[in-house]
């Protein structure tokens, strides 16, 4: 489903002040602003494209902050969300998190789908950790 201009605009503006502030090391007040985009999506919001990105965004902030519980439940959201199934990024996170909750079966299965889908330059910015766990559990 598609948003209007005005509602539209303003959540792109949203995230991109999140996007800076981010950046800028101010972590919370990024995460606020992303928050405050996803609240303009109406109603059944994991229905409107712009819903998976902005959980990832938020979810990201809190895997930054290690807030590893509210990281999932982000990521969690964002898959769900049309376009999220199958969204490397997405599925990084999912199996980053799962790893850091000891889910080893689960953390290998999503990290296989984001190196299926992106390749192994998605692992490059993260801790080497996870790609060495990759690599002893399935073949690169």
């Amino acid at each position: 489903m598609q948003l209007s201009d005005s509602i539209y605009s303003e959540i792109t503006a949203l995230s991109k002040q999140g996007e800076d502030l981010v950046k800028a090391g101010d972590l919370e007040a990024g995460k606020h602003k992303y928050v405050a985009a996803l609240r303009l999506l109406p109603e059944n919001h994991r229905e409107w494209e712009a819903a998976p990105w902005l959980y990832a965004a938020i979810g990201d902030v809190h895997f930054r902050m290690e807030n590893y519980e509210k990281a999932f439940k982000c990521f969690f959201n964002a898959v769900q969300c049309p376009k999220g199934l199958g969204n490397p990024y997405i599925h990084l996170r999912l199996g980053q998190l799962y790893y850091e909750q000891g889910n080893l079966e689960k953390a290998a299965d999503e990290l296989t789908r984001a190196y299926m889908g992106a390749g192994i330059d998605i692992f490059m910015e993260d801790d080497p950790k996870y790609l060495e766990f990759l690599e002893a559990n399935i073949e690169i």
